[in-house]
């Protein structure tokens, strides 16, 4: 296999998974599949490390933390990993954007008003201000709106039919989702 020109790390391809920690891992199982249509490849049980120090060595978070852990699969190229700790020093809140740590998942439509309709009626997700269109700069033509989620976590609904404006600057372009029957990429 070829090393991508643009990847620094010796022999790695691309991102393989975003990993998420939430407070309950059913709700966000549920949510994940339910209301985003992703779809579970696998769940682990409770991993933890009661007699030693694993926990603390591998993962950098309390010694006694124990955790169960969902993959998901959503769309054909974004895998999820799903967390639920627990720990005898976890704070219980969630970042906001601007908190060291914080986060969002973009998600691309190719129907901007019909995925905010869909979400907008979803128990517990929550739209931030309205949708916005960007007017200038680099990504001038992009639509976008972010919603508060159940889960704790921050979804941004995103669209950009004409195109963005650093396209006419170089041939890199962002990775775009395709729709399942058109992207090389097809989900099986």
């Amino acid at each position: 296999m070829t090393q991508p020109p643009y990847i620094r790390i010796p022999g790695a391809t691309g991102v393989h998974h975003l990993g998420l920690t939430v407070p309950d891992l059913s709700s966000a199982v549920a949510f994940f599949t339910e209301v985003l249509g992703a779809e579970v490849l696998y769940r682990l049980g409770t991993v933890s490390d009661p007699d030693g120090s694993w926990m603390s060595d591998h993962l950098n978070v309390h010694e006694h933390a124990a955790m169960e852990i969902a993959m998901l699969r959503f769309g054909p190229a974004t895998n999820i990993e799903l967390f639920e700790y627990r720990a005898p020093d976890q704070r219980r809140r969630h970042p906001r954007n601007s908190d060291w740590g914080g986060h969002h998942l973009a998600v691309w439509t190719e129907d901007f008003d019909a995925s905010f309709a869909y979400l907008e009626r979803q128990q517990g997700v929550v739209p931030l201000g309205e949708s916005d269109v960007v007017d200038g700069g680099p990504i001038a033509g992009t639509r976008w709106i972010y919603f508060s989620t159940p889960v704790g976590l921050y979804l941004e609904l995103v669209s950009a039919p004409t195109g963005l404006a650093y396209e006419e600057d170089t041939p890199a372009r962002l990775f775009r989702p395709e729709k399942p029957e058109t992207s090389a990429g097809k989900v099986p």
